[in-house]
């Protein structure tokens, strides 16, 4: 087992090189001087397996760390509660509702599928192994921040210590369940594609995470004790069922089809990629348009694909009222708690940039653009000039703000409103301010990642990411934006200096679009 695990990663870890090294030598600075014999460069796969190595440890902890401080340690202080068994309660749900959506095991990936349908390795030892590994990742990658956040609550060190095993075994569970299902029904679970049950599942654990806190209610430290070994015993069982399946290799030839493997992200397959969008397109022939020219040809785009761009914009702006909705009553009925809403309100306007970043719909949405249009458009030359492009680019910047705005919206009324019954201002420009700035945060992203797609349209004809620029900028965003939320600044101070900075990069962006798309915007080699 040992032996098919190494072969596997390094077999994994090949591929993650000759992408890192690919990256670097699309450069705009490097590309022209690096010659294609690089990948035999000794120095830069060194340089290349350190920077994998790097990702690899990020990847075992960033994700937890914030997930473990947003998701509890910050909600925690919503409550009037103690915040010991608080951060215990939200945690147990979370992770059962998590437990259903990660299982690693039934994750239909690339890796999987080169070794198991391409080398044809032995999957049973492929699936255990890999799996040990990344339930062991689970466990380092938790253990350093429960332990730093249960201390500080005063949670007993020997339970934070196997909180990240109660994640693990939690994982087993739900995995010996879904072998359970295939045995009886024959039908295999993807964790990419949850069916309605699941999400109920979610649905219901996410909601007994956060709403009896509202009404202090929590399950105690003697109540968690003793789910926590319920899930040991039951996590070993589990464990045993897992250990003794010895049908992967019928599973996850079930799974690890093209479509499921290249479905939506970092696809490689534009067969599979047009399979999955062609199900959001709307092929209704009386789809018409009143308007002319460039505007007629989008606003026809637009209603075709009205599922693919709204459909998700429309569930944030549902759950950001509930939410919202939710903390309001909740500081009715609990009035302690007004005064730490009134100083969230205030001072913690730059940690709305990193959920801005996450709300918008950018990426999905110019990707679609792209296969759904310019990777046919961009092949005749008229579609490149500057008063074409920045024809459309007008049209698309009006629907992509105007999609944008939805839940940017309602999540500026909210905090203005927030502000109001918790306590309110002095300077009544707060809730101006609240609301302009957190829309001027989403038009920012709308400009930013349009913008993105037309001065460094990453895409080939396989609709495969191809410029490394491409990926380092978006890369850049999240970090930056992820360095915001470091800061508690005034909301007038920030919120003003957000809404110059998003006209200022607005305007900038199109005089760029005008002079440098019509040599940028183009298909991919």
């Amino acid at each position: 087992m040992m032996e098919t695990f190494a072969t596997s990663f390094k077999l994994k870890n090949t591929y993650r090189v000759n992408s890192i090294i690919y990256s670097i030598k699309g450069l705009p600075l490097v590309r022209k001087i690096l010659p294609d014999s690089l990948y035999k460069n000794k120095g830069l796969k060194v340089l290349g397996n350190i920077i994998s190595a790097i990702w690899e440890i990020a990847g075992t902890f960033l994700g937890k760390i914030i997930y473990i401080t947003f998701m509890i340690v910050f909600m925690s202080y919503l409550f009037d509660t103690d915040k010991g068994n608080t951060f215990l309660h939200i945690f147990l749900f979370l992770t059962l509702a998590g437990s259903v959506l990660n299982t690693y095991l039934f994750n239909p990936s690339k890796d999987k599928y080169y070794a198991i349908i391409i080398m044809n390795m032995n999957a049973n030892k492929f699936a255990l192994s890999n799996y040990c590994y990344s339930m062991l990742r689970v466990v380092i990658g938790f253990m350093p921040v429960t332990v730093i956040s249960g201390m500080l609550y005063g949670i007993p060190l020997w339970i934070c210590i196997a909180l990240p095993f109660f994640v693990v075994m939690s994982k087993m569970t739900a995995i010996a369940l879904d072998i359970l299902k295939y045995k009886k029904t024959g039908t295999a679970s993807n964790e990419n594609m949850p069916t309605k049950g699941y999400w109920i599942f979610v649905g219901i654990m996410i909601a007994a995470a956060y709403i009896p806190p509202f009404f202090g209610i929590v399950i105690n430290f003697n109540i968690f004790t003793i789910l926590l070994t319920l899930s040991f015993i039951i996590g070993i069982v589990s464990l045993i069922q897992i250990y003794s399946f010895k049908d992967y290799k019928k599973l996850y030839k079930l799974i690890l089809t093209t479509e499921n493997v290249y479905a939506f992200k970092n696809a490689t397959s534009s067969d599979a990629v047009k399979i999955n969008m062609a199900k959001r397109i709307d092929y209704d022939k009386d789809i018409a348009s009143t308007k002319s020219g460039f505007a007629y040809f989008h606003e026809l785009f637009v209603k075709r694909h009205s599922k693919l761009l709204t459909k998700a914009v429309k569930k944030q702006t549902l759950f950001i009222i509930i939410i919202f909705a939710m903390i309001i009553m909740i500081s009715y009925i609990v009035p302690d708690i007004k005064e730490n809403l009134n100083t969230i309100a205030l001072t913690y306007l730059p940690y709305f940039v990193f959920i801005m970043y996450f709300l918008n719909r950018g990426t999905v949405i110019t990707q679609a653009m792209f296969m759904n249009c310019d990777h046919s458009m961009l092949t005749y030359k008229f579609y490149r000039r500057p008063t074409v492009i920045l024809s459309i680019f007008k049209e698309r910047l009006k629907t992509l703000i105007r999609i944008n705005l939805l839940p940017s919206s309602f999540i500026g009324i909210g905090l203005a409103t927030l502000l109001y019954v918790t306590g309110g201002t002095e300077d009544p420009l707060n809730y101006l301010v609240l609301f302009i700035s957190i829309n001027a945060i989403s038009i920012f992203f709308s400009v930013h990642y349009l913008v993105l797609y037309y001065l460094l349209q990453p895409y080939n004809i396989n609709t495969k990411i191809k410029n490394s620029t491409y990926i380092v900028v978006q890369y850049l965003t999240y970090f930056i934006c992820f360095f915001m939320m470091q800061f508690k600044l005034p909301t007038l101070f920030f919120g003003i200096a957000c809404i110059i900075f998003s006209i200022s990069y607005c305007l900038i962006s199109l005089m760029l679009v005008y002079k440098l798309a019509p040599k940028t915007f183009k298909i991919r080699l």
